[in-house]
């Protein structure tokens, strides 16, 4: 079963008010009915099927007629319920029709505060939304309905909470979606799918973790590599002092790091600052010794432009 179908299972069983439940109810019927003399929904969710039957019959003592039948090319099962009594009254009260007239958009009794998007919002995700698994590649969330008027009150419904949801058509269709993964998570608590949440957040965070892991490894690596390439000019230009043959001619402090160098070729800079301090009683910093290898660069320069 799918992470999707989980989550769908879990508000399935939800207790909700009457005033919920008709909200809840109404973006069901919006989404997924076919409309004529009877309301007519097709459903692929033996829980969603079951919910919708028992939303029916709470708010409106109907009882759906429910139709199983096996699905072309799968195993799965789809289920149709319909229902025949009291479909105009029901279709006005659940603001999807008036005075025969489709409504695209609900009243606003429909939506009027918090608890009734919320509602809404579960009703839509049932029929129309789907959600990936947090241990999948991608964060994703995202519902397809039918017209673009529409696209845009699910999303300005969603970005009440704010969602960041975001539009694009699909074919004939229109894709509402949410893609960063806090913002899903608010969704999950939005419907009420506690379990999900906790899911989807241990989930969340370990990928979070690993992915932190990695680019300090990353990062670790590449400063180890910085610090093997930096060592090895610098043991490079010793090796050309020594072509010319006049270490000799040079400093104390220079023949001093340039032993050092020799001693200890892959140490960082504040590694053999580190050294030669403990070995030698001199203090010398990471900027000192970063100081002296440049003195020997200008030598080198110096000599080679001469010759």
């Amino acid at each position: 079963m799918s992470f999707g179908s989980d989550i769908k299972n879990e508000v399935t069983r939800l207790d909700v008010t009457k005033e919920e439940l008709i909200s809840e109810l109404s973006a069901i019927v919006r989404n997924s009915a076919i409309i004529d003399k009877k309301i007519t929904i097709f459903i692929e969710n033996n829980a969603v099927a079951r919910r919708i039957f028992k939303l029916f019959k709470n708010a409106y003592d109907v009882s759906p007629n429910i139709t199983v039948r096996k699905k072309y090319f799968s195993n799965g099962l789809s289920y149709i319920l319909t229902i025949k009594n009291r479909v105009k009254e029901i279709l006005d009260d659940l603001s999807v029709m008036e005075n025969d007239k489709y409504l695209d958009i609900p009243k606003e009794f429909i939506y009027g505060d918090e608890d009734l998007i919320r509602a809404y919002l579960r009703g839509v995700f049932l029929v129309t939304g789907s959600i990936n698994d947090p241990k999948t590649s991608r964060y994703h969330l995202e519902f397809l309905v039918d017209t673009e008027t529409y696209a845009n009150f699910i999303s300005n419904l969603l970005n009440q909470n704010d969602l960041n949801s975001k539009i694009i058509k699909r074919e004939k269709k229109y894709m509402v979606y949410v893609k960063e993964a806090e913002k899903i998570s608010d969704f999950l608590r939005i419907i009420r799918a506690y379990n999900g949440v906790m899911y989807y957040e241990d989930i969340r965070i370990y990928r979070d973790h690993k992915n932190m892991t990695n680019r300090l490894n990353n990062c670790e690596q590449a400063n180890m590599d910085k610090i093997f390439i930096t060592a090895a000019n610098q043991v490079r230009d010793i090796e050309k002092l020594k072509e010319y043959d006049i270490i000799d001619l040079l400093d104390d402090k220079i023949k001093e790091v340039i032993d050092y160098r020799l001693k200890y070729p892959e140490a960082s800079l504040s590694e053999l600052s580190e050294i030669i301090t403990n070995e030698t009683g001199n203090k010398i910093t990471k900027s000192g010794l970063n100081h002296r290898f440049r003195k020997i660069k200008e030598i080198i320069y110096n000599i080679e432009n001469k010759k």
